[in-house]
């Protein structure tokens, strides 16, 4: 008998799957709201390192860069955390007058797929925690080199950025108790790996 008989054709559907996977989940979705997630808060930036190259008026500056963080604000809130992460917050004000702020994260399908793409996960949280920390290094730079005038503006860009960033955390990990059991768990592992790379060094 041939042994070319022994031989079987292999199906590579399962392969094929795996690669299309990969490639949605690297693929971005929505690029006009990605491409929006970091322009106003990275024009934001760049008009407050230029403005005084570009002009000598104070108030244009400040006005452009409020708007800019404003837009930035209502876009990130509104739009770019639902479409690309899936997450949103908001307050509301319930009969009784009292207000009630409101974290929420899509939920998962029944099959395990989500709608959001590792590509625009990585975009989101990268511009929305880098923008905020270079807004706090502004305002020590401002504080430190005594530029009074421009400490209101910087302090409004840590309030937006800050508040978004506070906002987005919420809704990712849930409660205040979850957000410490998570530090807490964090800290515990850090530990660990101390303590046994320290046996480990003394063993040796």
């Amino acid at each position: 008998q041939d042994s070319n008989d022994d031989i079987e054709d292999v199906s590579l559907f399962d392969a094929d799957d795996d690669v299309s996977r990969r490639s949605k989940k690297s693929k971005i979705r929505h690029p006009v709201a990605s491409f929006f997630h970091l322009f106003f808060r990275v024009s934001a930036i760049v008009v407050y390192l230029l403005c005084e190259l570009l002009t000598s008026s104070f108030i244009a500056c400040m006005v452009t860069i409020i708007l800019l963080l404003s837009c930035d604000f209502w876009a990130v809130k509104n739009v770019t955390g639902r479409l690309m992460v899936g997450l949103r917050w908001w307050n509301q004000v319930d009969d009784d007058g009292r207000s009630h702020w409101v974290f929420e994260a899509r939920k998962v399908s029944a099959q395990g797929s989500k709608t959001s793409s590792e590509a625009e996960s990585r975009i989101f949280w990268l511009g929305l925690i880098t923008c905020p920390v270079i807004w706090v290094i502004f305002a020590f730079s401002a504080l430190f080199s005594f530029k009074v005038k421009w400490l209101a503006v910087v302090v409004m860009g840590v309030v937006l950025q800050g508040a978004n960033l506070y906002g987005y955390i919420r809704c990712k990990v849930g409660n205040r108790k979850n957000l410490r059991s998570m530090a807490t768990n964090y800290l515990g592992k850090q530990f660990l790996r101390q303590t046994v790379a320290k046996e480990d060094q003394t063993a040796s």
